[in-house]
């Protein structure tokens, strides 16, 4: 894992962010999204106003050629008075899961969240059926605050579960008044 470098995400990935992207949403079982959406669509989203993106990647042996194995967005999850509280979503190539990616993108997340001044994070939508995803928030501190029943179309479970987990990044106490 030491040779995993994260760093922020340029208009030059946007082709392997297509393709990751691609590979997850036609699954049907992890993401809002539709199969059929459009490579605009998912620019926007991950390189729109106000969001951030980082891409976690590895330098081929040879010709030291990158390959980008995953990346994550973080933004303000509300605007104004709900600022304060960031939301993300962060995918891993499929060719590149089970080996920590997503705990190395998770941890750096919060870290650049706290950085960003954010107080807490809100993931609004981890469908109850993606394990992994939900195992990787709760072991990085979010707590399940309340499940939406039905709330997805799973393509081959049908409508499950989605969960909204929250994270407090420091001691309320601590934050300031206004």
């Amino acid at each position: 894992m030491n040779d995993i470098q994260i760093r922020p995400a340029t208009p030059a990935d946007s082709e392997s962010i297509w393709t990751i992207f691609q590979e997850l949403i036609a699954s049907g079982d992890t993401y809002y999204f539709a199969a059929d959406t459009s490579r605009e669509d998912c620019h926007d989203f991950w390189f729109g106003p106000g969001v951030q993106t980082w891409a976690a990647t590895r330098s081929s042996g040879i010709d030291g050629e990158e390959r980008l194995l995953g990346m994550y967005r973080i933004l303000s999850n509300q605007r104004d008075r709900g600022g304060h509280v960031a939301t993300a979503s962060l995918m891993v190539s499929p060719a590149a899961q089970g080996v920590g990616i997503g705990k190395l993108l998770g941890r750096h997340c919060l870290g650049q969240a706290r950085a960003g001044g954010f107080l807490a994070m809100q993931f609004n939508y981890v469908v109850s059926t993606n394990v992994s995803a939900v195992l990787l928030w709760k072991r990085l501190g979010f707590a399940v605050i309340g499940t939406l029943p039905k709330a997805y179309r799973h393509q081959q479970l049908g409508f499950v579960d989605v969960y909204v987990m929250y994270k407090f990044l420091s001691d309320p106490s601590e934050w300031p008044e206004q």
